[in-house]
């Protein structure tokens, strides 16, 4: 399998990579839509992490929202790990042209890669909801209080990141879209392709290289032309080494 897809690799020329939340978890970021995940908001907080990353509760309970963000979503600790890496050499080789990911920690960026479509938006992009201003992810966790509040007009400052009850960027999805539309490879990796409309990505392309790296099955392996369980640092960075 591996040959496989070096092979795959050393013969094309425009590779996209699509990944989800499985790449970072080998980054030590958990992945809040896990069982384990599910239980743990819901033990904490006495709510699912769909309801608490909505757009309607950060509205009416701003101060339990960012508290649930900041510990779940933020983890600056966090460093590219070997997926990652592979990832940004891959670019550096002429290989790669473009990367879409439904993370928001910003890895595949401190990692190398120029040019990521954020589907989900970004932690480290932040800006008040009056004014417009932007702020840092520093900003987020240097804020004293609960909510952070602009420093020019003292409205709240939220993440730019899709929340639930929120549509994804029209700009962004254009764009991923586009990429995998000229894309002559598709490498889906660390994600179940179980959440929608990003899935739905996989029908856009319609090239005879695609090939799904995940640790467990996906709704779309009988579609796909090479299906490797495993996990997706070892994979990618054998390969491309």
């Amino acid at each position: 399998m591996f040959e496989r897809l070096a092979d795959i690799l050393s013969k094309s020329d425009a590779i996209v990579f699509f990944g989800g939340a499985g790449v970072s978890t080998e980054s030590g970021i958990p992945d809040f839509r896990s069982e384990q995940g599910l239980y743990a908001a819901k033990a904490q907080y006495g709510h699912p992490p769909e309801k608490l990353l909505s757009r309607s509760f950060l509205q009416r309970e701003p101060a339990v929202f960012f508290d649930y963000y900041k510990t779940n979503l933020i983890h600056p600790q966090a460093k590219p790990n070997a997926a990652h890496l592979a990832l940004a050499r891959l670019e550096q080789a002429g290989k790669l042209c473009a990367i879409v990911t439904q993370n928001i920690d910003g890895l595949h960026q401190a990692a190398g890669n120029s040019i990521v479509h954020e589907l989900h938006g970004s932690i480290h992009r932040n800006h008040c909801v009056d004014c417009k201003t932007a702020y840092s992810l520093a900003y987020i966790l240097s804020a004293s209080d609960p909510v952070p509040a602009c420093a020019k007009c003292g409205g709240m400052v939220r993440p730019d990141v899709v929340l639930y009850e929120e549509p994804l960027d029209d700009t962004i999805w254009a764009n991923a879209i586009r990429a995998i539309q000229k894309a002559d490879a598709l490498i889906v990796g660390g994600t179940s392709l179980s959440v929608y409309p990003a899935a739905g990505l996989l029908r856009y392309y319609s090239g005879d290289k695609l090939c799904l790296i995940n640790k467990t099955e996906t709704p779309f392996d009988g579609s796909a032309n090479l299906v490797i369980h495993d996990a997706l640092g070892s994979v990618l960075s054998a390969v491309v080494n």
